[in-house]
Protein backbone atom coordinates (compact mmCIF):
# COMPACT_ATOMS: atom_id res chain seq x y z
CA UNK A 1 0.00 0.00 0.00
CA UNK A 2 1.76 3.35 -1.09
CA UNK A 3 2.41 6.12 1.85
CA UNK A 4 -0.10 8.71 2.83
CA UNK A 5 1.16 12.20 1.89
CA UNK A 6 0.57 15.37 4.00
CA UNK A 7 1.12 18.90 3.44
CA UNK A 8 1.01 21.00 6.35
CA UNK A 9 1.21 24.60 5.54
CA UNK A 10 1.44 26.96 8.87
CA UNK A 11 3.39 30.09 9.18
CA UNK A 12 5.00 28.75 12.68
CA UNK A 13 6.02 25.26 11.16
CA UNK A 14 9.00 25.02 13.05
CA UNK A 15 6.73 24.69 15.97
CA UNK A 16 5.07 21.71 14.67
CA UNK A 17 8.42 19.32 14.31
CA UNK A 18 6.83 17.18 17.24
CA UNK A 19 3.71 16.70 15.32
CA UNK A 20 5.75 16.01 11.77
CA UNK A 21 8.13 13.62 13.82
CA UNK A 22 5.04 12.04 15.11
CA UNK A 23 3.27 11.25 11.91
CA UNK A 24 6.70 10.30 10.07
CA UNK A 25 6.79 7.24 12.65
CA UNK A 26 3.13 6.64 12.20
CA UNK A 27 4.54 5.80 8.66
CA UNK A 28 3.16 9.13 7.06
CA UNK A 29 5.01 11.39 4.32
CA UNK A 30 4.91 15.12 5.59
CA UNK A 31 5.96 17.69 3.49
CA UNK A 32 5.69 21.54 4.75
CA UNK A 33 5.89 24.85 4.10
CA UNK A 34 5.30 28.17 5.70
CA UNK A 35 3.11 30.14 3.81
CA UNK A 36 -0.09 29.57 1.33
CA UNK A 37 2.22 30.48 -1.91
CA UNK A 38 4.86 27.97 -1.40
CA UNK A 39 1.85 25.40 -0.79
CA UNK A 40 0.10 26.59 -4.06
CA UNK A 41 3.00 25.97 -6.19
CA UNK A 42 3.59 22.19 -4.83
CA UNK A 43 0.57 21.17 -5.48
CA UNK A 44 0.57 22.24 -8.83
CA UNK A 45 3.08 19.53 -9.55
CA UNK A 46 3.16 17.32 -6.18
CA UNK A 47 0.25 14.77 -5.52
CA UNK A 48 -1.31 15.20 -2.03
CA UNK A 49 -4.04 13.27 -0.17
CA UNK A 50 -4.67 15.68 2.14
CA UNK A 51 -3.74 18.95 3.78
CA UNK A 52 -2.93 20.80 7.21
CA UNK A 53 -4.10 24.70 6.82
CA UNK A 54 -3.39 27.10 9.12
CA UNK A 55 -6.16 29.66 8.87
CA UNK A 56 -4.19 32.67 10.72
CA UNK A 57 -1.16 33.61 8.08
CA UNK A 58 0.34 36.47 7.11
CA UNK A 59 0.18 37.72 3.25
CA UNK A 60 -2.14 35.00 1.98
CA UNK A 61 -4.74 33.91 4.81
CA UNK A 62 -5.91 30.26 5.20
CA UNK A 63 -9.05 30.98 4.00
CA UNK A 64 -7.80 32.60 0.56
CA UNK A 65 -5.47 29.67 0.64
CA UNK A 66 -8.66 27.35 0.72
CA UNK A 67 -10.05 29.00 -2.43
CA UNK A 68 -7.55 28.50 -4.54
CA UNK A 69 -6.75 25.23 -3.58
CA UNK A 70 -10.46 23.84 -4.27
CA UNK A 71 -9.74 25.67 -7.70
CA UNK A 72 -6.64 23.48 -8.27
CA UNK A 73 -8.22 20.66 -6.91
CA UNK A 74 -11.72 20.93 -5.81
CA UNK A 75 -11.76 17.11 -4.24
CA UNK A 76 -8.43 17.23 -2.06
CA UNK A 77 -9.45 17.31 1.17
CA UNK A 78 -8.18 20.02 3.81
CA UNK A 79 -8.32 20.52 7.44
CA UNK A 80 -8.37 23.64 8.65
CA UNK A 81 -6.27 24.50 12.07
CA UNK A 82 -6.62 27.69 13.77
CA UNK A 83 -6.45 29.31 17.67
CA UNK A 84 -10.22 31.59 16.79
CA UNK A 85 -13.19 30.11 17.23
CA UNK A 86 -15.06 32.71 16.21
CA UNK A 87 -18.47 31.92 14.84
CA UNK A 88 -17.64 34.07 11.47
CA UNK A 89 -14.00 32.31 10.71
CA UNK A 90 -15.87 28.55 11.34
CA UNK A 91 -18.91 29.15 8.72
CA UNK A 92 -16.43 30.56 6.12
CA UNK A 93 -14.51 27.43 6.65
CA UNK A 94 -16.95 25.39 6.48
CA UNK A 95 -19.04 27.06 3.35
CA UNK A 96 -16.18 26.75 1.66
CA UNK A 97 -16.39 22.82 1.64
CA UNK A 98 -13.10 21.83 4.40
CA UNK A 99 -12.57 17.89 5.33
CA UNK A 100 -12.06 18.90 9.18
CA UNK A 101 -12.05 21.82 11.34
CA UNK A 102 -9.13 21.76 14.43
CA UNK A 103 -8.66 24.21 16.87
CA UNK A 104 -4.82 25.21 18.34
CA UNK A 105 -2.85 23.66 20.57
CA UNK A 106 -3.46 20.40 18.66
CA UNK A 107 -2.24 17.15 20.13
CA UNK A 108 -0.50 14.41 17.90
CA UNK A 109 -3.47 12.38 18.57
CA UNK A 110 -6.11 14.55 17.10
CA UNK A 111 -4.37 14.95 13.90
CA UNK A 112 -4.09 10.99 13.73
CA UNK A 113 -8.07 10.58 14.45
CA UNK A 114 -8.16 13.45 11.65
CA UNK A 115 -6.64 11.26 9.03
CA UNK A 116 -8.34 7.98 9.89
CA UNK A 117 -11.37 9.48 9.59
CA UNK A 118 -10.61 11.39 6.19
CA UNK A 119 -8.42 9.14 4.87
CA UNK A 120 -9.03 5.69 6.00
CA UNK A 121 -12.56 6.00 6.97
CA UNK A 122 -14.12 3.83 4.10
CA UNK A 123 -11.79 0.63 4.76
CA UNK A 124 -12.62 0.98 8.20
CA UNK A 125 -15.85 1.21 8.34
CA UNK A 126 -15.65 -1.54 5.58
CA UNK A 127 -14.12 -3.99 7.84
CA UNK A 128 -16.23 -3.19 11.22
CA UNK A 129 -19.78 -3.37 8.85
CA UNK A 130 -18.28 -7.13 7.38
CA UNK A 131 -17.04 -8.11 11.06
CA UNK A 132 -20.25 -7.03 12.71
CA UNK A 133 -22.73 -9.23 9.79
CA UNK A 134 -20.76 -11.76 10.23
CA UNK A 135 -21.89 -11.67 13.71
CA UNK A 136 -24.94 -11.05 12.95
CA UNK A 137 -25.39 -13.66 10.01
CA UNK A 138 -25.84 -16.85 12.45
CA UNK A 139 -28.75 -14.61 14.22
CA UNK A 140 -30.73 -13.78 11.70
CA UNK A 141 -30.35 -17.63 9.82
CA UNK A 142 -31.62 -18.81 13.33
CA UNK A 143 -34.64 -16.07 13.21
CA UNK A 144 -35.61 -17.85 9.43
CA UNK A 145 -35.31 -21.34 11.10
CA UNK A 146 -38.04 -20.38 13.62
CA UNK A 147 -41.81 -20.20 12.65
CA UNK A 148 -42.20 -16.65 12.46
CA UNK A 149 -44.72 -14.93 11.98
CA UNK A 150 -45.71 -11.94 9.68
CA UNK A 151 -45.10 -9.04 12.69
CA UNK A 152 -41.68 -11.31 12.74
CA UNK A 153 -41.21 -11.89 9.12
CA UNK A 154 -41.22 -7.75 8.71
CA UNK A 155 -38.30 -7.50 11.17
CA UNK A 156 -36.16 -10.03 9.79
CA UNK A 157 -36.53 -8.28 6.44
CA UNK A 158 -35.79 -4.91 7.94
CA UNK A 159 -32.62 -6.63 8.88
CA UNK A 160 -32.08 -7.99 5.86
CA UNK A 161 -32.06 -4.61 4.23
CA UNK A 162 -30.19 -2.58 6.92
CA UNK A 163 -27.16 -4.80 6.17
CA UNK A 164 -27.68 -5.04 2.47
CA UNK A 165 -27.66 -1.11 2.61
CA UNK A 166 -24.65 -1.34 5.07
CA UNK A 167 -22.56 -3.57 2.94
CA UNK A 168 -23.49 -2.04 0.28
CA UNK A 169 -20.94 1.08 1.46
CA UNK A 170 -18.27 -1.79 1.43
CA UNK A 171 -16.39 -3.12 -1.42
CA UNK A 172 -16.22 -7.00 0.19
CA UNK A 173 -17.49 -8.66 -2.74
CA UNK A 174 -17.53 -11.87 -0.31
CA UNK A 175 -19.90 -10.99 2.09
CA UNK A 176 -22.13 -9.28 -1.00
CA UNK A 177 -22.31 -13.05 -1.59
CA UNK A 178 -23.05 -14.04 1.57
CA UNK A 179 -25.85 -11.68 2.20
CA UNK A 180 -27.25 -12.83 -0.94
CA UNK A 181 -27.73 -16.15 -0.42
CA UNK A 182 -29.06 -15.61 2.99
CA UNK A 183 -31.55 -13.48 1.61
CA UNK A 184 -32.07 -15.86 -1.39
CA UNK A 185 -32.92 -18.25 2.22
CA UNK A 186 -35.12 -15.86 3.80
CA UNK A 187 -37.39 -15.56 0.94
CA UNK A 188 -37.47 -19.23 0.47
CA UNK A 189 -39.16 -19.51 3.75
CA UNK A 190 -40.75 -16.48 3.41
CA UNK A 191 -42.39 -18.51 0.22
CA UNK A 192 -44.08 -20.96 1.92
CA UNK A 193 -45.07 -19.10 5.20
CA UNK A 194 -47.34 -16.98 2.44
CA UNK A 195 -48.80 -19.98 0.82
CA UNK A 196 -49.58 -21.25 4.27
CA UNK A 197 -51.28 -18.47 5.49
CA UNK A 198 -52.27 -16.56 2.58
CA UNK A 199 -55.91 -17.49 2.18
CA UNK A 200 -56.82 -17.44 5.63
CA UNK A 201 -55.57 -13.66 6.10
CA UNK A 202 -57.54 -12.52 2.78
CA UNK A 203 -61.12 -14.56 3.79
CA UNK A 204 -60.89 -12.60 6.88
CA UNK A 205 -60.93 -16.18 9.13
CA UNK A 206 -57.83 -15.32 10.57
CA UNK A 207 -57.36 -12.28 12.87
CA UNK A 208 -53.51 -13.01 13.54
CA UNK A 209 -53.05 -11.51 9.73
CA UNK A 210 -51.13 -8.19 8.68
CA UNK A 211 -52.51 -5.07 7.14
CA UNK A 212 -53.45 -5.83 3.53
CA UNK A 213 -53.90 -3.84 0.36
CA UNK A 214 -57.30 -3.59 0.77
CA UNK A 215 -57.48 -2.40 4.67
CA UNK A 216 -54.51 0.03 4.30
CA UNK A 217 -56.24 3.58 3.75
CA UNK A 218 -59.11 2.71 6.76
CA UNK A 219 -56.72 0.84 8.52
CA UNK A 220 -53.98 3.61 8.03
CA UNK A 221 -55.04 6.49 6.36
CA UNK A 222 -58.20 7.14 8.34
CA UNK A 223 -57.11 7.72 11.64
CA UNK A 224 -55.10 10.73 10.52
CA UNK A 225 -57.87 12.44 9.00
CA UNK A 226 -59.22 12.75 12.89
CA UNK A 227 -56.29 15.75 12.82
CA UNK A 228 -57.50 19.61 11.75
CA UNK A 229 -54.76 19.26 9.34
CA UNK A 230 -55.08 18.31 5.71
CA UNK A 231 -53.53 14.77 4.49
CA UNK A 232 -51.54 14.49 1.69
CA UNK A 233 -50.91 10.43 0.75
CA UNK A 234 -48.38 10.31 -2.40
CA UNK A 235 -48.38 6.25 -3.37
CA UNK A 236 -44.82 5.87 -5.22
CA UNK A 237 -45.73 2.69 -7.16
CA UNK A 238 -43.49 -0.02 -7.12
CA UNK A 239 -41.29 1.59 -5.04
CA UNK A 240 -39.33 -0.98 -2.21
CA UNK A 241 -38.71 -0.73 1.35
CA UNK A 242 -35.02 -0.98 0.16
CA UNK A 243 -35.67 2.29 -2.29
CA UNK A 244 -37.78 3.99 0.89
CA UNK A 245 -34.23 3.65 3.24
CA UNK A 246 -32.09 5.39 0.20
CA UNK A 247 -34.55 7.86 -0.12
CA UNK A 248 -35.21 8.65 3.30
CA UNK A 249 -32.37 10.92 4.93
CA UNK A 250 -32.72 13.31 1.88
CA UNK A 251 -36.10 13.57 3.13
CA UNK A 252 -35.11 13.65 6.97
CA UNK A 253 -33.69 17.69 5.71
CA UNK A 254 -37.29 18.71 5.20
CA UNK A 255 -39.59 16.34 7.87
CA UNK A 256 -39.42 14.27 10.98
CA UNK A 257 -40.47 10.71 10.51
CA UNK A 258 -42.98 9.79 13.09
CA UNK A 259 -44.02 6.02 11.95
CA UNK A 260 -42.08 3.72 9.89
CA UNK A 261 -44.25 0.72 9.44
CA UNK A 262 -44.49 -2.21 6.23
CA UNK A 263 -47.95 -3.66 5.26
CA UNK A 264 -48.58 -6.24 2.88
CA UNK A 265 -49.59 -6.25 -1.04
CA UNK A 266 -52.20 -8.74 -1.69
CA UNK A 267 -51.77 -11.67 -4.74
CA UNK A 268 -50.98 -10.93 -7.74
CA UNK A 269 -48.33 -8.53 -6.12
CA UNK A 270 -49.50 -5.70 -9.53
CA UNK A 271 -50.82 -2.32 -9.90
CA UNK A 272 -54.03 -4.20 -11.58
CA UNK A 273 -55.10 -6.06 -8.68
CA UNK A 274 -52.87 -4.67 -5.64
CA UNK A 275 -53.72 -0.80 -6.19
CA UNK A 276 -57.41 -1.24 -7.13
CA UNK A 277 -57.84 -2.84 -3.88
CA UNK A 278 -55.93 -0.24 -1.88
CA UNK A 279 -58.02 2.53 -3.93
CA UNK A 280 -61.47 0.58 -3.15
CA UNK A 281 -61.12 -0.98 0.32
CA UNK A 282 -62.50 -4.30 -1.77
CA UNK A 283 -60.67 -7.63 -2.85
CA UNK A 284 -60.56 -8.04 -6.82
CA UNK A 285 -63.56 -10.28 -6.74
CA UNK A 286 -65.59 -7.84 -4.53
CA UNK A 287 -65.04 -5.02 -7.14
CA UNK A 288 -65.46 -6.60 -10.13
CA UNK A 289 -69.28 -7.48 -8.36
CA UNK A 290 -69.51 -4.20 -6.85
CA UNK A 291 -68.50 -1.87 -9.37
CA UNK A 292 -67.82 -3.81 -12.98
CA UNK A 293 -67.57 -0.75 -14.74
CA UNK A 294 -64.50 0.17 -12.55
CA UNK A 295 -62.87 -3.19 -13.07
CA UNK A 296 -61.04 -4.41 -16.44
CA UNK A 297 -60.10 -7.86 -16.61
CA UNK A 298 -56.98 -9.67 -17.87
CA UNK A 299 -58.63 -10.56 -21.10
CA UNK A 300 -59.83 -7.39 -21.69
CA UNK A 301 -57.78 -4.51 -23.75
CA UNK A 302 -57.09 -1.49 -21.85
CA UNK A 303 -55.02 0.14 -19.02
CA UNK A 304 -56.03 -1.47 -16.31
CA UNK A 305 -56.00 0.94 -13.41
CA UNK A 306 -58.33 3.94 -15.01
CA UNK A 307 -60.79 4.52 -11.96
CA UNK A 308 -58.59 4.81 -8.72
CA UNK A 309 -60.05 8.14 -8.12
CA UNK A 310 -63.53 7.21 -8.55
CA UNK A 311 -62.81 3.93 -6.37
CA UNK A 312 -61.51 5.84 -3.72
CA UNK A 313 -64.68 7.80 -3.90
CA UNK A 314 -66.70 5.18 -3.18
CA UNK A 315 -64.49 3.88 -0.48
CA UNK A 316 -65.22 7.57 1.47
CA UNK A 317 -68.65 6.97 0.25
CA UNK A 318 -68.90 3.59 2.23
CA UNK A 319 -67.39 4.68 5.39
CA UNK A 320 -69.30 7.83 5.80
CA UNK A 321 -66.26 10.01 5.03
CA UNK A 322 -68.15 13.05 3.91
CA UNK A 323 -65.06 15.70 2.72
CA UNK A 324 -63.19 17.69 0.19
CA UNK A 325 -60.68 15.05 -1.05
CA UNK A 326 -58.83 15.24 -4.58
CA UNK A 327 -56.90 12.56 -6.48
CA UNK A 328 -54.25 13.24 -9.21
CA UNK A 329 -51.82 10.23 -11.21
CA UNK A 330 -48.54 11.86 -12.52
CA UNK A 331 -46.89 9.51 -15.59
CA UNK A 332 -44.46 11.99 -16.67
CA UNK A 333 -42.46 14.82 -16.02
CA UNK A 334 -44.51 17.91 -17.26
CA UNK A 335 -47.42 16.90 -15.01
CA UNK A 336 -45.44 17.00 -12.38
CA UNK A 337 -44.82 20.19 -12.50
CA UNK A 338 -47.79 21.05 -13.49
CA UNK A 339 -49.17 19.45 -10.15
CA UNK A 340 -46.73 21.72 -8.40
CA UNK A 341 -48.32 24.89 -9.64
CA UNK A 342 -51.68 23.03 -8.61
CA UNK A 343 -50.36 22.30 -4.61
CA UNK A 344 -51.75 25.70 -3.12
CA UNK A 345 -55.12 24.65 -4.44
CA UNK A 346 -54.62 21.67 -2.76
CA UNK A 347 -54.72 22.82 0.91
CA UNK A 348 -58.38 23.08 1.08
CA UNK A 349 -58.98 19.41 0.85
CA UNK A 350 -58.77 17.30 3.91
CA UNK A 351 -57.31 14.27 1.62
CA UNK A 352 -54.77 14.61 -1.28
CA UNK A 353 -53.88 11.19 -2.73
CA UNK A 354 -51.25 11.39 -5.22
CA UNK A 355 -49.75 8.42 -7.85
CA UNK A 356 -46.46 8.86 -8.90
CA UNK A 357 -45.59 6.23 -11.14
CA UNK A 358 -41.99 6.62 -11.93
CA UNK A 359 -40.58 3.98 -10.32
CA UNK A 360 -42.64 1.05 -12.00
CA UNK A 361 -41.68 2.93 -15.57
CA UNK A 362 -38.04 2.47 -14.19
CA UNK A 363 -38.29 -1.27 -13.77
CA UNK A 364 -39.91 -1.64 -16.83
CA UNK A 365 -37.71 0.56 -18.59
CA UNK A 366 -34.73 -1.56 -17.13
CA UNK A 367 -36.13 -4.31 -18.54
CA UNK A 368 -36.96 -2.85 -22.40
CA UNK A 369 -33.92 -0.03 -22.57
CA UNK A 370 -30.00 -1.40 -22.99
CA UNK A 371 -29.07 1.69 -21.41
CA UNK A 372 -31.20 1.27 -18.01
CA UNK A 373 -29.79 -2.50 -17.95
CA UNK A 374 -26.30 -0.91 -17.53
CA UNK A 375 -27.05 2.03 -15.30
CA UNK A 376 -29.19 0.09 -13.16
CA UNK A 377 -26.95 -3.27 -13.01
CA UNK A 378 -28.17 -4.75 -9.64
CA UNK A 379 -29.64 -4.38 -6.47
CA UNK A 380 -27.50 -1.09 -5.73
CA UNK A 381 -27.36 0.69 -8.55
CA UNK A 382 -31.24 0.20 -8.76
CA UNK A 383 -31.45 2.22 -5.56
CA UNK A 384 -28.95 4.75 -6.69
CA UNK A 385 -31.05 4.91 -10.09
CA UNK A 386 -34.09 6.10 -8.13
CA UNK A 387 -32.22 8.50 -5.51
CA UNK A 388 -30.58 10.89 -8.69
CA UNK A 389 -34.35 10.72 -10.02
CA UNK A 390 -35.92 11.98 -6.77
CA UNK A 391 -33.63 14.50 -6.64
CA UNK A 392 -34.11 16.01 -9.77
CA UNK A 393 -37.92 15.17 -9.98
CA UNK A 394 -41.19 17.29 -9.34
CA UNK A 395 -41.98 14.81 -6.77
CA UNK A 396 -39.13 15.50 -4.64
CA UNK A 397 -40.37 19.66 -4.92
CA UNK A 398 -43.78 18.89 -4.10
CA UNK A 399 -42.67 17.58 -0.80
CA UNK A 400 -40.57 20.47 -0.48
CA UNK A 401 -43.40 22.24 -1.12
CA UNK A 402 -45.33 20.28 1.65
CA UNK A 403 -42.32 21.14 4.52
CA UNK A 404 -43.01 24.36 4.87
CA UNK A 405 -47.13 23.90 5.38
CA UNK A 406 -48.78 22.40 8.57
CA UNK A 407 -49.49 18.87 6.82
CA UNK A 408 -49.72 15.09 7.44
CA UNK A 409 -48.00 13.62 4.57
CA UNK A 410 -47.47 9.75 4.23
CA UNK A 411 -45.71 7.68 1.78
CA UNK A 412 -46.32 4.06 0.80
CA UNK A 413 -46.71 2.12 -2.20
CA UNK A 414 -48.72 -1.11 -3.61
CA UNK A 415 -45.96 -3.83 -4.54
CA UNK A 416 -42.24 -3.85 -4.89
CA UNK A 417 -40.34 -6.08 -7.24
CA UNK A 418 -37.38 -8.48 -6.91
CA UNK A 419 -34.62 -8.91 -9.49
CA UNK A 420 -35.19 -12.88 -11.42
CA UNK A 421 -32.46 -14.66 -12.41
CA UNK A 422 -34.01 -18.45 -12.26
CA UNK A 423 -36.42 -19.18 -15.54
CA UNK A 424 -39.19 -21.94 -14.46
CA UNK A 425 -41.36 -23.01 -17.34
CA UNK A 426 -44.53 -22.59 -18.05
CA UNK A 427 -46.75 -23.42 -21.17
CA UNK A 428 -50.46 -21.80 -21.79
CA UNK A 429 -52.66 -21.07 -24.53
CA UNK A 430 -52.60 -17.30 -26.59
CA UNK A 431 -55.14 -16.19 -24.08
CA UNK A 432 -52.76 -16.30 -21.57
CA UNK A 433 -51.60 -13.28 -19.42
CA UNK A 434 -47.97 -11.94 -20.33
CA UNK A 435 -47.07 -10.79 -16.37
CA UNK A 436 -43.80 -12.83 -15.69
CA UNK A 437 -44.57 -13.79 -12.14
CA UNK A 438 -47.84 -15.03 -12.30
CA UNK A 439 -49.81 -16.52 -14.79
CA UNK A 440 -53.83 -17.11 -15.27
CA UNK A 441 -55.62 -19.27 -17.78
CA UNK A 442 -57.43 -22.21 -18.78
CA UNK A 443 -55.30 -25.41 -19.47
CA UNK A 444 -51.71 -24.16 -18.02
CA UNK A 445 -49.11 -26.48 -17.92
CA UNK A 446 -46.39 -26.46 -15.20
CA UNK A 447 -44.58 -28.09 -12.79
CA UNK A 448 -46.45 -28.06 -9.49
CA UNK A 449 -43.58 -28.08 -7.17
CA UNK A 450 -42.05 -24.86 -9.10
CA UNK A 451 -44.69 -22.72 -8.16
CA UNK A 452 -47.64 -21.36 -5.70
CA UNK A 453 -50.98 -22.90 -7.12
CA UNK A 454 -54.41 -21.58 -6.66
CA UNK A 455 -56.54 -24.06 -8.55
CA UNK A 456 -59.93 -22.22 -7.05
CA UNK A 457 -59.30 -18.27 -7.71
CA UNK A 458 -62.43 -17.69 -5.32
CA UNK A 459 -60.26 -19.24 -2.48
CA UNK A 460 -57.92 -15.64 -2.51
CA UNK A 461 -61.13 -13.50 -4.12
CA UNK A 462 -59.33 -12.83 -7.80
CA UNK A 463 -61.74 -13.10 -10.68
CA UNK A 464 -61.66 -16.38 -13.17
CA UNK A 465 -62.16 -16.45 -17.42
CA UNK A 466 -63.86 -19.17 -17.30
CA UNK A 467 -64.52 -22.49 -15.54
CA UNK A 468 -61.24 -24.34 -15.48
CA UNK A 469 -58.64 -21.18 -14.87
CA UNK A 470 -56.64 -21.37 -12.29
CA UNK A 471 -53.81 -18.66 -10.97
CA UNK A 472 -49.42 -19.84 -10.40
CA UNK A 473 -47.51 -17.80 -8.65
CA UNK A 474 -43.52 -17.63 -8.86
CA UNK A 475 -41.67 -17.83 -5.22
CA UNK A 476 -38.58 -16.04 -4.29
CA UNK A 477 -36.36 -15.27 -7.61
CA UNK A 478 -38.34 -17.01 -10.08
CA UNK A 479 -39.69 -15.63 -13.43
CA UNK A 480 -41.61 -17.86 -16.06
CA UNK A 481 -40.68 -18.34 -19.47
CA UNK A 482 -42.43 -20.64 -22.24
CA UNK A 483 -40.49 -23.43 -24.21
CA UNK A 484 -40.46 -22.06 -27.32
CA UNK A 485 -37.77 -19.63 -28.04
CA UNK A 486 -36.64 -20.67 -24.21
CA UNK A 487 -33.29 -19.46 -24.64
CA UNK A 488 -33.92 -15.58 -25.99
CA UNK A 489 -36.27 -15.60 -23.21
CA UNK A 490 -34.29 -16.63 -20.58
CA UNK A 491 -31.44 -13.97 -21.40
CA UNK A 492 -33.75 -11.17 -22.45
CA UNK A 493 -35.11 -11.48 -19.07
CA UNK A 494 -32.84 -12.62 -16.33
CA UNK A 495 -31.73 -10.07 -14.17
CA UNK A 496 -34.56 -7.45 -14.58
CA UNK A 497 -36.73 -6.57 -11.90
CA UNK A 498 -40.63 -7.90 -12.16
CA UNK A 499 -43.37 -8.08 -9.42
CA UNK A 500 -46.34 -10.05 -9.63
CA UNK A 501 -45.27 -13.07 -7.63
CA UNK A 502 -43.84 -14.23 -3.63
CA UNK A 503 -40.98 -12.53 -2.73
CA UNK A 504 -40.16 -10.29 0.46
CA UNK A 505 -39.13 -7.19 -1.70
CA UNK A 506 -42.58 -7.79 -3.54
CA UNK A 507 -45.21 -8.03 -0.79
CA UNK A 508 -43.24 -6.29 1.95
CA UNK A 509 -43.92 -2.95 1.39
CA UNK A 510 -43.55 0.99 3.37
CA UNK A 511 -46.42 3.11 4.53
CA UNK A 512 -44.16 6.19 6.16
CA UNK A 513 -45.68 9.28 8.17
CA UNK A 514 -43.75 12.14 7.91
CA UNK A 515 -44.18 15.59 9.77
CA UNK A 516 -42.77 18.73 8.42
CA UNK A 517 -40.37 20.50 9.88
CA UNK A 518 -41.13 24.15 8.71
Amino acid sequence: MEKITILWVDDEIDLLKPHLIFLKEKGYDVVSVNNGHEALDLIKTTPFDIIFLDEQMPGLSGIETLARIKELSPTLPVVMITKSEEERIMEDAIGSNIADYLIKPVKPNQILLCLKKNLENKKLVSEKTTFQYQQEFRNIGMEISNRLNYEEWIEVYKKITYWELKLGQTMDDGMHQVLKMQKDEANQVFCKFVERNYPEWISGKSTDRPVLSHNLIKEKAFPMLTDSKPLFVILVDNLRFDQWKVLQPILEDFYRIEREEIYYSILPSVTQYARNALFSGLLPTEIEKKYPKYWVGEEEEGTKNNFEGELLGELLKRYGRDIRYSYYKVLNQAYGKKLLELMPNLMVNKLNFIVYNFVDMLSHARTEMEIIRELADDEKAYRSLTVSWFQHSPLFDILKYLSDKEVNVAITTDHGSIRVDNPVKVLGDRNTNTNLRYKTGKALKYERSEVFEVRNPADIFLPRLNVSSAYVFCRSNDFFAYPNNYNYYVNYYKNTFQHGGISMEELLIPFVVMKPKG
